[in-house]
Protein backbone atom coordinates (compact mmCIF):
# COMPACT_ATOMS: atom_id res chain seq x y z
CA UNK A 1 0.00 0.00 0.00
CA UNK A 2 1.43 3.25 -1.30
CA UNK A 3 2.13 6.12 1.05
CA UNK A 4 -0.68 8.98 0.71
CA UNK A 5 2.23 11.57 1.58
CA UNK A 6 4.72 9.91 -0.81
CA UNK A 7 2.91 8.31 -4.02
CA UNK A 8 6.04 7.10 -5.25
CA UNK A 9 7.92 4.25 -3.38
CA UNK A 10 11.88 5.69 -3.41
CA UNK A 11 14.92 4.19 -2.00
CA UNK A 12 16.67 6.17 0.96
CA UNK A 13 19.04 7.47 -1.89
CA UNK A 14 19.48 7.16 -5.80
CA UNK A 15 22.58 4.93 -6.61
CA UNK A 16 25.75 6.27 -5.93
CA UNK A 17 27.75 6.04 -9.61
CA UNK A 18 31.12 5.43 -9.56
CA UNK A 19 32.98 5.32 -13.29
CA UNK A 20 36.59 6.54 -14.95
CA UNK A 21 36.63 10.10 -16.47
CA UNK A 22 39.86 9.04 -18.08
CA UNK A 23 38.40 5.78 -19.24
CA UNK A 24 35.25 7.12 -20.90
CA UNK A 25 37.40 10.41 -22.57
CA UNK A 26 39.81 7.64 -24.25
CA UNK A 27 37.34 5.79 -25.75
CA UNK A 28 35.01 8.77 -26.92
CA UNK A 29 38.53 9.50 -28.93
CA UNK A 30 39.10 6.19 -29.90
CA UNK A 31 35.27 6.12 -31.02
CA UNK A 32 35.51 9.16 -32.90
CA UNK A 33 39.01 8.43 -35.03
CA UNK A 34 37.49 5.06 -35.89
CA UNK A 35 34.63 6.42 -37.16
CA UNK A 36 36.48 9.23 -39.42
CA UNK A 37 38.86 5.99 -40.68
CA UNK A 38 36.36 3.31 -41.07
CA UNK A 39 33.71 6.21 -42.89
CA UNK A 40 36.45 7.39 -45.09
CA UNK A 41 37.23 3.67 -46.14
CA UNK A 42 33.86 2.76 -46.82
CA UNK A 43 33.29 5.59 -48.78
CA UNK A 44 36.75 6.13 -50.75
CA UNK A 45 37.75 2.31 -50.90
CA UNK A 46 37.78 0.30 -54.15
CA UNK A 47 37.15 -3.19 -54.03
CA UNK A 48 36.47 -5.17 -50.94
CA UNK A 49 38.30 -2.02 -48.76
CA UNK A 50 34.54 -0.66 -47.69
CA UNK A 51 33.15 -4.21 -46.92
CA UNK A 52 36.52 -4.56 -44.61
CA UNK A 53 36.32 -0.86 -42.93
CA UNK A 54 32.75 -2.22 -41.94
CA UNK A 55 33.21 -5.41 -40.93
CA UNK A 56 36.36 -3.67 -38.85
CA UNK A 57 33.97 -0.94 -37.26
CA UNK A 58 31.28 -3.81 -36.50
CA UNK A 59 34.09 -5.64 -34.42
CA UNK A 60 36.37 -3.00 -33.07
CA UNK A 61 33.44 -0.48 -31.47
CA UNK A 62 31.66 -2.87 -29.53
CA UNK A 63 34.86 -3.63 -27.88
CA UNK A 64 36.50 -0.28 -27.58
CA UNK A 65 32.78 0.76 -26.01
CA UNK A 66 33.12 -2.22 -23.49
CA UNK A 67 36.56 -1.57 -22.48
CA UNK A 68 35.52 2.40 -22.23
CA UNK A 69 32.59 3.99 -22.08
CA UNK A 70 30.96 0.77 -20.31
CA UNK A 71 32.00 0.05 -16.95
CA UNK A 72 30.30 1.75 -14.39
CA UNK A 73 29.28 0.82 -11.04
CA UNK A 74 25.82 0.91 -8.88
CA UNK A 75 25.35 1.21 -5.69
CA UNK A 76 22.10 1.63 -3.31
CA UNK A 77 20.80 0.65 -0.30
CA UNK A 78 20.12 -2.70 -1.31
CA UNK A 79 22.67 -4.17 -3.83
CA UNK A 80 25.98 -3.24 -5.66
CA UNK A 81 25.76 -3.40 -9.44
CA UNK A 82 28.79 -3.70 -11.57
CA UNK A 83 29.14 -3.47 -15.42
CA UNK A 84 32.27 -4.74 -16.78
CA UNK A 85 33.20 -5.34 -20.26
CA UNK A 86 30.72 -8.28 -20.61
CA UNK A 87 28.91 -8.98 -18.29
CA UNK A 88 26.77 -7.20 -15.80
CA UNK A 89 26.85 -8.45 -12.18
CA UNK A 90 24.13 -7.54 -9.38
CA UNK A 91 25.20 -8.50 -5.79
CA UNK A 92 22.86 -7.92 -3.09
CA UNK A 93 25.37 -6.61 0.18
CA UNK A 94 24.46 -9.90 1.92
CA UNK A 95 26.02 -11.82 -0.68
CA UNK A 96 29.22 -10.00 -0.57
CA UNK A 97 31.89 -11.52 1.42
CA UNK A 98 34.95 -8.86 0.80
CA UNK A 99 35.87 -5.99 -1.27
CA UNK A 100 40.01 -5.55 -1.80
CA UNK A 101 42.14 -3.56 -3.21
CA UNK A 102 45.70 -4.50 -4.56
CA UNK A 103 46.83 -4.00 -8.22
CA UNK A 104 43.13 -4.08 -9.16
CA UNK A 105 40.29 -3.55 -7.18
CA UNK A 106 37.95 -6.67 -6.51
CA UNK A 107 34.96 -7.96 -4.66
CA UNK A 108 34.44 -11.50 -3.44
CA UNK A 109 31.28 -13.24 -2.65
CA UNK A 110 30.54 -15.53 0.20
CA UNK A 111 30.55 -18.65 -2.31
CA UNK A 112 34.16 -17.82 -3.65
CA UNK A 113 33.63 -15.59 -6.82
CA UNK A 114 35.06 -12.97 -7.44
CA UNK A 115 34.64 -9.77 -9.72
CA UNK A 116 37.04 -6.92 -10.97
CA UNK A 117 35.36 -2.99 -10.76
CA UNK A 118 36.46 -2.11 -14.06
CA UNK A 119 35.18 1.19 -13.49
CA UNK A 120 37.39 1.76 -10.34
CA UNK A 121 40.67 0.98 -11.55
CA UNK A 122 43.84 1.80 -9.40
CA UNK A 123 46.31 4.25 -10.01
CA UNK A 124 49.75 3.34 -8.53
CA UNK A 125 50.58 6.77 -9.42
CA UNK A 126 47.80 8.27 -7.68
CA UNK A 127 48.48 6.28 -4.17
CA UNK A 128 52.16 7.75 -4.43
CA UNK A 129 50.98 11.20 -4.82
CA UNK A 130 48.22 10.47 -2.11
CA UNK A 131 51.16 9.01 0.29
CA UNK A 132 53.27 11.96 -0.58
CA UNK A 133 50.56 14.41 0.71
CA UNK A 134 50.02 12.02 4.19
CA UNK A 135 53.68 12.58 4.76
CA UNK A 136 53.50 16.34 3.91
CA UNK A 137 50.34 16.43 6.09
CA UNK A 138 51.99 14.40 9.14
CA UNK A 139 55.37 16.64 8.59
CA UNK A 140 53.20 19.77 8.98
CA UNK A 141 51.33 18.74 12.29
CA UNK A 142 47.81 17.79 10.58
CA UNK A 143 48.38 14.01 10.10
CA UNK A 144 45.15 13.63 9.49
CA UNK A 145 42.94 13.61 6.75
CA UNK A 146 39.44 14.80 7.54
CA UNK A 147 41.26 17.68 10.18
CA UNK A 148 42.64 18.79 7.26
CA UNK A 149 40.31 19.10 4.87
CA UNK A 150 37.47 20.13 7.39
CA UNK A 151 39.82 23.36 7.64
CA UNK A 152 40.35 23.75 4.06
CA UNK A 153 37.62 21.92 2.02
CA UNK A 154 40.20 23.09 -1.16
CA UNK A 155 42.72 21.12 -0.13
CA UNK A 156 43.30 17.68 -1.89
CA UNK A 157 42.88 14.23 -0.61
CA UNK A 158 45.45 12.00 0.99
CA UNK A 159 43.91 9.08 -0.53
CA UNK A 160 43.87 7.93 -3.87
CA UNK A 161 40.21 8.56 -5.89
CA UNK A 162 39.82 4.81 -6.73
CA UNK A 163 40.83 4.15 -2.42
CA UNK A 164 38.47 6.73 -1.62
CA UNK A 165 35.57 5.05 -4.10
CA UNK A 166 36.35 1.50 -2.77
CA UNK A 167 36.33 2.75 1.26
CA UNK A 168 32.97 4.05 0.49
CA UNK A 169 31.68 0.91 -1.11
CA UNK A 170 33.01 -0.92 2.30
CA UNK A 171 31.24 1.02 4.32
CA UNK A 172 27.82 0.82 3.04
CA UNK A 173 28.57 -3.14 2.30
CA UNK A 174 29.29 -3.44 6.29
CA UNK A 175 26.23 -0.87 7.09
CA UNK A 176 23.81 -3.06 5.09
CA UNK A 177 24.66 -6.04 4.91
CA UNK A 178 22.04 -7.46 7.35
CA UNK A 179 19.32 -5.30 6.18
CA UNK A 180 16.45 -7.51 5.29
CA UNK A 181 16.11 -5.59 1.39
CA UNK A 182 19.70 -6.65 0.65
CA UNK A 183 19.37 -10.21 0.98
CA UNK A 184 19.52 -12.47 -1.60
CA UNK A 185 22.12 -14.25 -4.43
CA UNK A 186 24.44 -12.85 -6.88
CA UNK A 187 23.04 -12.47 -10.27
CA UNK A 188 25.38 -12.46 -13.81
CA UNK A 189 24.02 -11.44 -17.11
CA UNK A 190 26.15 -11.42 -20.01
CA UNK A 191 25.94 -8.44 -22.41
CA UNK A 192 24.78 -9.79 -25.25
CA UNK A 193 24.67 -6.37 -26.86
CA UNK A 194 28.37 -5.93 -27.04
CA UNK A 195 29.62 -9.63 -27.62
CA UNK A 196 27.18 -10.49 -30.67
CA UNK A 197 28.10 -7.63 -32.73
CA UNK A 198 31.94 -8.12 -31.90
CA UNK A 199 31.56 -11.95 -32.96
CA UNK A 200 29.49 -11.03 -35.96
CA UNK A 201 32.57 -8.20 -36.95
CA UNK A 202 34.93 -10.77 -36.50
CA UNK A 203 33.47 -13.39 -38.60
CA UNK A 204 32.67 -11.26 -41.65
CA UNK A 205 36.34 -10.47 -41.05
CA UNK A 206 37.91 -13.57 -41.46
CA UNK A 207 35.45 -14.60 -43.93
CA UNK A 208 36.60 -11.31 -46.42
CA UNK A 209 39.76 -12.10 -45.46
CA UNK A 210 39.59 -15.85 -46.48
CA UNK A 211 38.07 -15.22 -49.22
CA UNK A 212 40.62 -12.31 -50.39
Amino acid sequence: MSDPQNPVAEPAYKDRTFRSPAGIAGGVLLLALGAWLGTDAAIRGEGRTPWLALAGLLFAVPLVVAFTVRPAVYANDDRLRIRNPFRTITLPWASIATLRSGYSNEVLTNVGAKFQLWAIPVSLRGRKKAARRQSQAAASGDPTTGGRRFLDPTAPPTRASGDQSMDELRDLSEQRADAESAQGEPVVRWAYEIVVPCVVGAVLLAVLLAVG
